[in-house]
């Protein structure tokens, strides 16, 4: 069951993957596992056989050209469609407009009126 507005997922996007990887496995005793995507290599930390974070790459994507390295979370939603409505209605933007994301669920990126993003999720499980 989905808790609308909870932290669902957070990851860093950074251009240097390994030293990311080095610096967060001794700070935070995460492994690393690396996932390969149709698009990208992703990794997912864990801690005690439970997936905490995502590290991915945004060396020359889209849309991260000058931006820095940086920590990013998504927020649960029971209805996606509703919650992009919502946060239209209240001055949001959409930044990237709902994908498919199998096994994980539907994802959207919106630009709150104060200009900061967030993820948006709605989980496959919910």
């Amino acid at each position: 069951m989905t808790v609308n507005g909870t932290v669902w997922w957070t990851e860093l996007m950074t251009r240097d993957v390994p030293a990311a990887l080095r610096y967060y496995s001794d700070v935070c005793g995460w492994t690393f596992e690396k996932v390969d995507h149709d698009t990208m290599t992703y990794h997912i930390g864990s801690r005690d056989g439970q997936p905490s974070v995502g590290v991915m790459d945004i060396t020359g994507m889209d849309g991260f050209d000058g931006l820095p390295a940086h920590w990013f979370s998504y927020f649960a939603v029971d209805d996606l469609g509703a919650a992009l409505e919502r946060s239209a209605a209240l001055g949001g933007k959409v930044g990237k407009p709902p994908f498919a994301m199998p096994g994980v669920g539907r994802i959207a990126i919106v630009i709150d009126p104060t200009g900061a993003a967030m993820g948006l999720i709605e989980p496959e499980t919910a």
